[in-house]
């Protein structure tokens, strides 16, 4: 079985190097969704708690929410970082509280101070999913992602293997035999 929850993701991009109106910089809502399946815990009857997928997402997602997500090639990047440097929010400002920690990995690196995400590849649908997947895999028994910006759309299912040790009173993650919500011990 599966929990499903959605987010709405708004930010700016471009296709750098494409023809047509995409290669100018623009933005979008995009509606991001995850799929987790498991077997339904016994106590409290569900695969994993939404608002817990939620969460766990959360950290790693709110790094895209009302950023400027662009390939490391683009030109536009240097240009902006001196902007942002010239005008004092390069490495931040008080009011920047929507953001997560910073991460890297092979598609694409976080600059939560600058509300930056650089990408290997061009922020598409088919990409962004890749991007999330990437980035919670080890966290979330991902079955499906669904994308969807704009008129654009892709989806992705996964092998799920195997199942998380999750709290019987919470239905949430065990760390180590624990539960980190309720403190329920695994015996």
């Amino acid at each position: 079985m599966r929990s499903i929850t959605t987010f709405d993701l708004q930010y700016a991009h471009r296709f750098y190097g494409f023809q047509g109106e995409a290669q100018y910089l623009h933005g979008h809502t995009g509606v991001l969704t995850i799929e987790v399946e498991d077997t339904v815990n016994e106590g409290v009857n569900m695969v994993f708690p939404c608002n817990e997928i939620q969460k766990t997402a959360w950290e790693v997602l709110k790094n895209f929410d009302h950023a400027l997500v662009l390939r490391q090639d683009d030109p536009l990047l240097p240009a902006i970082l001196d902007v942002y440097e010239k005008q004092g929010i390069k490495n931040g400002h008080p009011r920047n509280t929507m953001k997560g920690e910073a991460f890297s990995n092979e598609l694409c690196t976080a600059y939560p101070d600058s509300r930056l995400v650089v990408t290997k590849e061009t922020m598409t649908v088919e990409g962004m999913i890749k991007m999330v997947y990437a980035l919670l895999k080890d966290k979330l028994n991902i079955a499906k992602i669904t994308f969807t910006s704009g008129v654009n759309a892709a989806s992705q299912e996964y092998e799920v293997s195997g199942t998380v040790d999750r709290c019987p009173l919470c239905g949430i993650a065990l760390e180590n035999g624990v539960c980190p919500k309720c403190g329920y011990q695994k015996k």
